[in-house]
């Protein structure tokens, strides 16, 4: 089935209404990273992109370009145009052109949601740099910890994503940099990152980054390594009240599972809008059809057809039942 570069909408519990640029083709992987991150959503990575330089097939800004000012029109209500999916996009060195060309299309904020794991390399900050919002991950301020977490291809340190997220925070102009940390368990019940010492660690480094915004959240989708498992809500508030009292209420955002309202989308290939949504984000049947605003017995018949087809398949987690790629 044909694989979008542009998809959605998606309804995030950071960024509201949000559609989705996928910067990397999918030639025989489902997923491109640097990573292999133990909570991810899409699974293993099969082959770990070292650097951009590997990149066999980036997406080309004519074709973002293209491929936006044929989507986006169809949709109203936006928030966001978030540069994400089943890539690192910073992978893609056209970035930052690509950043500049969706915002005169459309008028609408740029995020781009990064695993940091470039952010060392200059000419990758001078293209994160054109987004309005930028979302970083930082789970550890600990090397050891990090590197079992995010298991990172060769090459990659912990020290150069802290200078070079460093960096990034002195953007200004409007600019806006948020540190996305995930909060992880095991299986039973051991922290992996959510413990008082490894918080401390945290706070300290992210003292040292100054960025604008630090979102605390736990895994919600069927993770990659079915032993990962959230930390509670419980804890979670209590890590937030920590960092509140280091940093300020109006820098700490507590992102809890919730719902947004829809937006209005003009359909026209379902299948393939349903398929595109979900190689990037499997989802249950409420987020489908809240997110494509859809009919739900249309979305019936749909899921149906792409389950008989072998192109999705249906999983059981923790948290409800998820559609996903296969």
């Amino acid at each position: 089935m044909k694989s979008r570069i542009v998809y959605g909408p998606i309804l995030s519990r950071r960024l509201g209404r949000s559609l989705g640029v996928d910067v990397i083709k999918n030639t025989g992987s489902k997923k491109n990273c640097n990573y292999d991150c133990i909570y991810c959503q899409l699974g293993h990575v099969e082959s770990k992109l070292g650097s951009p330089e590997d990149v066999k097939e980036p997406v080309t800004s004519k074709e973002v370009s293209q491929s936006f000012r044929n989507f986006h029109k169809d949709i109203e209500g936006l928030d966001y145009v978030t540069f994400s999916g089943t890539c690192e996009p910073s992978l893609n060195l056209s970035l930052g052109e690509m950043i500049r060309a969706v915002r005169e299309i459309g008028g609408i904020p740029v995020c781009v949601i990064t695993n940091s794991s470039l952010v060392g390399r200059e000419d990758v900050r001078k293209n994160l740099a054109q987004a309005d919002l930028i979302v970083a991950t930082l789970v550890s301020g600990n090397e050891n910890t990090w590197r079992k977490i995010h298991r990172p291809a060769s090459g990659i340190a912990l020290q150069e994503i802290i200078e070079g997220l460093r960096e990034l925070a002195k953007g200004g102009a409007g600019k806006k940099l948020a540190l996305e940390v995930m909060f992880l368990e095991s299986e039973a019940g051991k922290p992996l990152n959510s413990t008082d010492e490894e918080v401390e660690s945290l706070i300290a480094t992210i003292r040292y980054i100054c960025p604008d915004e630090i979102e605390i959240l736990t895994v919600s989708r069927p993770p990659a390594e079915k032993w990962v498992r959230p930390v509670s809500e419980e804890r979670l508030r209590e890590i937030a009240k920590r960092f509140v009292s280091e940093f300020g209420e109006e820098k700490v955002r507590l992102v809890l599972k919730g719902k947004n309202k829809r937006s209005r989308v003009l359909h026209r290939e379902l299948d393939e809008e349903v398929y595109a949504l979900l190689l990037r984000r499997p989802c249950t049947f409420e987020q489908i059809w809240q997110g494509l605003n859809m009919d739900p017995k249309s979305l019936r018949s749909v899921l149906k057809k792409l389950l008989g087809e072998s192109k999705i398949e249906k999983i059981d987690s923790e948290t409800g039942e998820y559609y996903r790629t296969k």
